[in-house]
């Protein structure tokens, strides 16, 4: 058995989390590190760990992620001046919580590269 991520924590409401939306597949929730004036979190209900195991039997639910990243867009009034949705994958693609999550950043113009101490090295 996998073990319970924070994530996971949250899904089952066991610790708080600033809940933004929740449908059957997907929660998402405002980022306890904002890295832009919008910044939030739409995890799968279901615990993939990697995007490494994003496969076809889950490939649906990973695209629910989106949908509602886009419908929260919306209905928060972003939508048409744009936002950034991120997924990292394990160590040196940042990731810190093994249950993947789409990053979803928006308020402000988001520069590319999204580091640019990574061009210094």
């Amino acid at each position: 058995m996998t073990e319970a991520t924070i994530f996971d924590k949250i899904i089952n409401r066991e610790i708080p989390a600033t809940i933004i939306y929740e449908d059957d597949y997907v929660l998402a929730f405002n980022d306890i590190n904002p890295q832009a004036p919008i910044h939030f979190l739409v995890i799968p209900k279901v615990q993939i760990r990697t995007a490494n195991d994003i496969n076809n039997d889950n490939a649906e639910l990973v695209g629910k992620l989106y949908v509602a990243a886009a419908k929260i867009a919306d209905e928060m009034g972003f939508a048409n001046n744009g936002f950034r949705c991120v997924m990292n994958c394990n160590p040196d693609g940042g990731q810190t919580v093994y249950h993947i999550h789409l990053h979803v950043l928006a308020g402000k113009p988001l520069g590319w590269p999204p580091y640019q101490e990574t061009l210094k090295k």
